[in-house]
């Protein structure tokens, strides 16, 4: 959740650190910081709240001289948000400085094991205990590496970590275990971050460093060690996203840019993955779909809603059963898991800690994984046996919304493949699904012309204190994703339930101007979704409808409704899904919220 980012080069480093923390801020954070090298000392610079505080406190970095330097975002783990709880951290001896994101297990053992060597601690954090263990193996080696390398093999837990050391001048170490990092470098200088926006506008050329490895980042040079110091060999890749990419593009926020994206981002992953109205998907070949006698779908939030929501698509075009599971959970109930079934991992950013855990507890059953994310060469991505990405790019506003809607698409593109080879559907089926799917990105944009109308209701409904959402079978998944949206940005209260639920005890919530939202867009369920919205407006709910052109007759019993074009009911769900993505978008704003970076919530979750 944390964001990292390094330089070392010719110009002033604190601006260029700044700037970079900006471009993390979607990541969720509490409080910055920075350490410079300024000559003979680290020069430290914290400060509590938003970066906006670090910038005053440094004159936008021009105050602080040197041009190597780490900086840092963070998101409060251990210890509350406070200035000695922020990073960068300063060990004991004034000789190591540390930036770290991800948890330390077992920050307790080590840390009163230090104190027993005659550490002192100033912070609640276990950062700081990292710090001064590099510390101490570095009084007793003074070697950098080795006191990287010692500390890495008795912390448990996940850390992306960058240490200036106060011998070496001009260099920046770094170590990583199952927290994202990626290392560029660029006219005769060398960059680390967290993740890709942080340092897009100075270089495309970056390098992924594996787990358990470490590197020396040197002006315009970078080196790459194992875990017993040895130098290894790295690759260095391009990035393809555009740096504006990452820009409001005249929005006033980027959730709001980032919805109006989705047509696009469906439609270069529809094109990146059918050919000559087919389906080709070369990535997984040696994948052998034809004996998949069960999918388990793992995921967390937003793409565990685009696992429901596959679910019932799956399920009814290939006949083969499918469970969908939290990924928080999946690894800790010892789920059973049999030779032919598949485990589909989906995540935005392919670096959620819950979701790449039950990947490897996956593998480790010896079971075929698939990776669906956005991010390439994130940490699933590179341990799934097969990976699908999304084409969304770079999504900043913490709410996802392009990323959800190329998620569905990669979902309904697969049910459609195994469903053919599976013999569930001919090719004229086959060549009928393909056209749907293509049209998908037009009719969302007619979807977005509508906008002004759900903006007019968000106004009349900016204090409501609780909204529900229901729907039955696909409209229940799609209910569930508005729900998290709402909340997630409005910080209203919402739920959603499986119509059919509603009298098993929340109806008992249902009171005099209650807003309920029934998404209506399944034509063998629609009458009794309505009969379940009416015993609600009976008890003085205000009713809202999502439903398909046609459906006028619903205008009798919902007070306000919104229209999505026709499309086969196994897809609609991606147009259902934009009015209450613009409904909660429009809510919080009529609130005055911070729309993409709410309170509590980080966009890349790499802890558990």
């Amino acid at each position: 959740m944390c964001g990292i980012v390094g330089f070392n080069g010719n110009q002033q480093a604190a601006p260029i650190l700044l700037e970079g923390l900006s471009k993390l801020e979607y990541r969720g954070y509490d409080s910055a910081g920075i350490a410079v090298r300024n000559q003979n000392h680290l020069e430290i610079v914290k400060a509590k709240g938003r970066l906006k505080s670090l910038m005053e406190k440094t004159n936008e970095g021009q105050s602080v001289i040197g041009t190597c330097g780490i900086g840092h975002t963070r998101w409060a783990t251990h210890g509350e948000p406070s200035e000695d709880n922020a990073h960068p951290h300063m060990s004991f001896h004034d000789q190591v400085v540390t930036v770290h994101n991800g948890i330390i297990e077992n920050y307790q053992e080590l840390k009163d094991r230090l104190i027993k060597e005659g550490y002192v601690f100033y912070s609640q954090t276990d950062t700081e205990v990292a710090t001064n263990l590099i510390d101490f193996y570095y009084y007793q080696t003074k070697d950098p590496l080795q006191a990287l390398s010692q500390a890495m093999m008795r912390i448990r837990g996940s850390y992306a970590l960058a240490v200036l050391f106060q011998d070496y001048e001009e260099k920046i170490f770094v170590a990583r275990k199952d927290s994202p990092m990626i290392l560029g470098i660029a006219n005769n200088e060398s960059y680390v971050a967290s993740d890709v926006p942080a340092i897009l506008k100075y270089t495309r050329n970056v390098y992924y460093i594996g787990n358990q490895e470490m590197a020396c980042l040197e002006k315009g040079s970078i080196c790459f060690y194992n875990l017993d110091g040895e130098e290894i060999e790295k690759e260095c890749a391009e990035i393809q996203w555009d740096a504006q990419a990452a820009e409001k593009g005249g929005y006033q926020h980027f959730m709001m840019k980032e919805i109006h994206e989705q047509p696009k981002a469906v439609e270069d992953t529809l094109n990146s993955i059918i050919k000559d109205n087919a389906i080709v998907l070369d990535a997984l070949n040696g994948l052998d779909i034809e004996s998949i006698s069960q999918i388990h779908f793992v995921a967390c939030g937003s793409a565990w809603h685009v696992s429901m929501a596959c679910q019932y698509i799956m399920e009814d075009l290939t006949k083969i059963p499918v469970r969908v599971e939290l990924a928080s959970e999946f690894r800790y109930r010892n789920p059973i898991l049999k030779e032919n079934d598949l485990v589909i991992i989906i995540s935005q950013s392919g670096e959620t800690a819950d979701s790449l855990a039950a990947l490897r507890l996956a593998k480790e059953k010896g079971i075929p994984t698939l990776a669906i994310v956005n991010v390439l060469g994130s940490s699933i991505a590179r341990e799934a046996d097969y990976v699908l990405y999304t084409l969304a790019g770079p999504e900043i506003s913490v709410a996802t919304t392009k990323a959800y809607s190329a998620q569905l698409i990669i979902g309904y593109i697969l049910a459609i493949e195994i469903a053919k080879i599976h013999h569930q559907i001919n090719e004229e089926q086959y060549i009928y699904y393909i056209q749907e799917l293509l049209s998908l990105p037009k009719k969302m944009e007619r979807v977005l012309e509508d906008k002004e109308r759900l903006q007019w209701f968000a106004s009349k409904y900016s204090n409501a204190k609780d909204v529900f959402f229901i729907g039955r079978g696909l409209d229940y998944a799609i209910s569930l994703e508005g729900s998290l949206k709402l909340k997630e940005i409005s910080y209203i209260h919402s739920e959603a339930y499986a119509a059919g639920e509603l009298k098993h005890g929340a109806i008992s919530l249902i009171e005099d101007g209650t807003l309920l939202i029934g998404v209506c867009t399944q034509a063998g369920l629609y009458e009794k979704t309505m009969s379940n919205m009416v015993e609600c407006k009976s008890r003085g709910a205000y009713l809202m409808a999502v439903a398909p052109y046609g459906y006028y007759q619903i205008e009798d019993t919902a007070n306000f409704v919104t229209y999505v074009p026709r499309v086969d009911e196994h897809f609609i769900g991606s147009l259902a899904v934009i009015p209450l993505q613009l409904l909660a978008y429009y809510l919080s704003v009529s609130k005055g919220l911070d729309v993409d970076k709410p309170r509590n919530l980080a966009k890349s979750v790499t802890v558990e």
